[in-house]
């Protein structure tokens, strides 16, 4: 484990990015999204496409979905929360290794977090049906904030509310936005695969570590003393 002494580079928090990262809600924002292309009486797409906008703003998705303009950007992002606040909890499952990492990270002492484009009061809900809400000390949602990933104000935000400093956090996210994030915000970042980004696209970035999924992280934490990074 990272050591604990005064040293601000000593690890003292985890930040996770929440969906494909400790869970999945994919059938929640297909259906979400293709729900306002439908209202807003534009073509469906296919869900692999649709799950690739996963963890952007609402705007970001439906520009990079539509390729229009700003103008109906609004329309979208309305369409889309109201099927999400039918669908969206009942339609997302926590990983099922996300319960045991918790437990192995938390008993060493580390404060843990969330910093998620998803609504907050949405993450929490799926949180305490599965009972975890109680091992996380700050949960940043979409709400929280002003500027969205891969802007770090949410990141900052949580590292500031656990009283820590940014380099003895570490982020760990599936995209990279989340990269992007960790990165902008001077935060160490781990990556895991459990998402739909390949490898290759975080070799790029700063990373101590890309994992397959969170099962890696408890032993990484074992066994790194400082943050190292991999990438160019």
């Amino acid at each position: 484990m990272y050591p604990m002494d005064g040293d601000n580079r000593c690890l003292q928090a985890v930040i996770f990015d929440f969906d494909y990262t400790l869970a999945d809600s994919s059938r929640g924002a297909v259906q979400c999204i293709n729900f306002a292309l439908d209202r807003m009486g534009l073509p469906a797409v296919e869900g692999a496409l649709a799950c690739k906008t996963i963890g952007l703003s609402l705007e970001d998705t439906y520009l990079t979905l539509t390729g229009n303009q700003k103008e109906r950007a609004g329309e979208f992002e309305r369409l889309f929360i109201e099927h999400a606040e039918e669908v969206m909890i009942d339609l997302t499952s926590v990983f099922d290794w996300v319960p045991d990492v918790l437990r192995l990270i938390s008993v060493a002492g580390l404060r843990l977090g969330i910093v998620s484009t998803k609504y907050r009061r949405r993450i929490e809900a799926i949180l305490e049906r599965e009972g975890l809400r109680d091992f996380f000390d700050v949960i940043i949602g979409g709400e929280d904030v002003s500027k969205h990933k891969p802007h770090p104000e949410g990141l900052l935000a949580a590292v500031q509310k656990l009283r820590v400093s940014s380099l003895s956090t570490l982020y760990v996210g599936d995209s990279v936005v989340d990269a992007r994030v960790a990165e902008s915000g001077s935060v160490p970042f781990v990556a895991v695969l459990s998402g739909v980004t390949p490898r290759s696209h975080f070799e790029i970035y700063p990373a101590i570590a890309i994992l397959e999924d969170l099962r890696g992280l408890p032993a990484l934490l074992q066994t790194s003393r400082s943050p190292q990074t991999t990438g160019n």
